[in-house]
């Protein structure tokens, strides 16, 4: 069984900044509830191929996992896959311009093996809460950066 999360959320800047920042890897400690460091493998800027080495904690349990860029169009779309571990995950970024600013779009889809796929429901609803999480925090500092 297969995991399939998305939540979104809109955010009160441009997308142009919104996508900038959420889109680069070293801010993601800042703003995912998860993810506790985030190293480049490859050299800077963020391209198809680039890869990078993430560190989270989710449900107990430190993961250690290589995410590599598989599509990326800048100020639309970032897609990164991560083979390795028992979890393989895919993670989609989307932004599209909203009346109030950027809809942001997260997405985690995977096929956990192993005691992972019985406990998919349980990690499915876990994700969601973490996810739903992580955009409120994107979404927060963003706009408290216009304030400032």
């Amino acid at each position: 069984m297969g995991v399939d999360v998305v939540v979104e959320t809109v955010i009160a800047r441009p997308v142009a900044e919104v996508a900038a920042y959420s889109g680069d890897p070293g801010n993601a400690p800042e703003w995912y509830v998860n993810i506790r460091s985030v190293e480049w493998r490859t050299e800077p800027p963020l391209a198809i191929g680039s890869q990078l080495d993430f560190v989270a904690h989710f449900l107990g349990k430190r993961l250690a996992y290589t995410y590599e860029v598989s599509e990326l169009v800048p100020g639309e779309r970032l897609v990164m896959r991560t083979s390795d571990g028992p979890f393989p995950m895919q993670t989609t970024y989307t932004w599209t311009p909203a009346p109030e600013g950027t809809r942001m779009s997260l997405r985690n889809a995977g096929k956990p093996s192993g005691f992972g796929a019985l406990a998919a429901p349980v990690m499915r609803r876990a994700m969601h809460v973490a996810m739903t999480k992580d955009l409120r925090r994107l979404k927060r500092l963003l706009e408290d950066r216009r304030s400032t």
